[in-house]
């Protein structure tokens, strides 16, 4: 057929499960993550004014690699995907690079979502997963360009992924995913009895 496809959205999707050590590796994640939820009340409280149903250390610690050396090797792993994937966007960094900015921790309980949104002044933004019971939320992508199909009809049920206003991603324990922070994404609701921890995370071009 006669088409080219142009302007794409490129979605990065990798596994640090491949990695030998990703059991171990995974637990001592899980549990880093689960004893901030339980210590950071600065996290907690913003959660619970903001209505974040859970815990996440957003808006309470910057610091995370240096708070636990796992953090720090999550780190390294994100910097090599960072790399691989700034290359795959052609990205010209003039002699700058990507760093990593923020780095924070998210729980989810049942039943709660996380709304809409992106992520400015940064160039790339992800999510890392470490516990995805049976019914946890997915991570929903918005097609960027709808605020401007004004007229436009709706895709037909069978359109290809590529053609949808919106993705749903269901991610497994060690599932990485990155995308241009200016992609609208959200949360929908966590339908799991258990709750849904991943570790999201902004680089911008230092």
């Amino acid at each position: 057929m006669p088409l080219r496809p142009l302007f794409v959205t490129r979605l990065y999707e990798a596994s640090l499960a491949e990695a030998r050590d990703f059991a171990s590796f995974n637990v001592e994640l899980e549990d880093a993550c689960r004893m901030l939820a339980a210590e950071d009340r600065a996290g907690r409280a913003w959660s619970r004014e903001h209505g974040y149903g859970g815990y996440t250390s957003y808006a309470s610690l910057d610091d995370l690699p240096k708070r636990a050396s796992i953090f720090e090797d999550l780190k390294a792993r994100l910097d090599r995907h960072a790399r691989v994937y700034a290359d795959c966007l052609s990205l010209d960094l003039g002699g700058r690079r990507l760093k990593l900015d923020s780095l924070w921790v998210n729980v989810l309980k049942p039943g709660a979502a996380h709304p809409g949104h992106i992520h400015p002044h940064s160039v790339i933004s992800g999510t890392v997963y470490v516990a995805t019971p049976p019914g946890a939320g997915a991570l929903k992508l918005e097609d960027p360009r709808l605020p401007l199909m004004m007229a436009a009809p709706p895709r037909r049920a069978d359109a290809r992924e590529e053609d949808r206003s919106f993705v749903y991603l269901q991610p497994q324990p060690g599932t990485l995913y990155m995308w241009e922070s200016w992609l609208r994404h959200e949360v929908t609701p966590n339908r799991a009895k258990g709750e849904r921890i991943s570790i999201s995370f902004n680089y911008g071009w230092r």
